[in-house]
């Protein structure tokens, strides 16, 4: 009896040693994922105008701070740079691309942000849309794709019912919508005899009726304070410096609205809204404008540093 015990208490002391060994390198390889920095890619066109209230350029700038901050690397990026700054080796050290542009979005085909929303939803990275951005190639391809992926949820095609989408572009792949528009996206659907039904999807403009570059100051209200892009900011805080937009906001209904702004003369706009694509996620930030110096204010700092941690470990 004593010969047996001692034979299993030995096996297990066995087992549980061989345990340990085969997990050790696993620990170690998760302690050192867990050290590896969040790399951000700061892409900017450059405008001069941005030379009015920053020292160098916007992506250089914010490129700068967020390097400096632990835990964070970051890289600045311009649409002059070769392959307009977004080549593969650009695209394969990426956690985060947060993107600035204002007068050059047509620069930027089509083609290169269907390729980047494919890497968005590979779950490569995830994007950050800064203000004017919501007009970039990127965001727009990357709406166009959400609200593809939920029209054909909201539809599927069964064996009973037979389902036809089509989609269609607003008039201008950068089009202003009037105040009084249908808000984009939305759906026609027609049903017929033979049980087909027939969408008509609508894809959104990704822009909204009004905006005025008077400088006036906004005022942030956080919706979701507890959320890790609100992490360490106050509830409401105010923008001395900024341009205007108005709502209604042409977009797909994100998954989370985490702040909203609001201005004296009635304006108000969703600001800070995430989508998830895939496996990645876009995170739109409205304030923001060349010659206003909204990037230098410590908590729109501070909000982008946290947009990129909780984005960053998303991607990958």
């Amino acid at each position: 009896m004593t010969d047996s015990l001692n034979r299993r208490d030995f096996l297990k002391a066995s087992a549980a040693t061989g345990a340990g060994a085969l997990l050790a390198p696993l620990a170690a390889a998760a302690d050192k994922a867990a050290d590896k920095p969040i790399r951000v890619v700061c892409w900017d066109e450059q405008q001069t105008q941005q030379k009015e209230a920053y020292d160098s350029f916007i992506g250089e700038w914010l490129a700068k701070y967020l390097g400096s901050r632990p835990g964070l690397t970051a890289k600045a990026v311009a649409l002059s740079d070769p392959e307009q700054g977004l080549s593969a080796d650009v695209l394969d050290n990426c956690d985060v691309l947060m993107w600035w542009g204002h007068q050059k979005h047509g620069d930027v085909k089509p083609e290169t942000g269907k390729k980047l929303v494919g890497r968005v939803k590979a779950g490569d990275f995830s994007l950050i849309a800064l203000h004017s951005a919501h007009f970039s190639t990127p965001f727009i391809e990357s709406m166009f794709e959400r609200t593809r992926i939920d029209t054909a949820r909201q539809f599927p095609d069964g064996d009973k019912e037979k389902v036809e989408i089509s989609y269609v572009e607003p008039p201008g792949y950068r089009a202003s919508p009037k105040r009084d528009q249908i808000v984009t996206p939305y759906n026609e659907v027609r049903k017929f005899p033979d049980g087909t039904t027939k969408v008509t999807a609508h894809l959104p403009y990704c822009c909204f009726p009004a905006w005025r570059a008077d400088g006036k100051p906004s005022y942030i209200k956080m919706l979701k304070p507890d959320h890790p892009i609100a992490k360490g900011l106050p509830a409401n805080f105010s923008i001395p410096h900024t341009e205007m937009y108005d709502e209604p906001f042409h977009v797909p209904a994100p998954d989370e609205r985490i702040l909203e702004e609001c201005w004296e003369t009635g304006e108000w706009f969703p600001s800070g809204s995430v989508w998830e694509l895939g496996k990645g996620r876009v995170f739109y930030f409205r304030p923001g404008h060349e010659t206003f110096p909204v990037y230098r204010e410590e908590n729109v700092l501070k909000l982008l540093e946290n947009a990129a941690r909780w984005m960053g470990t998303k991607a990958g």
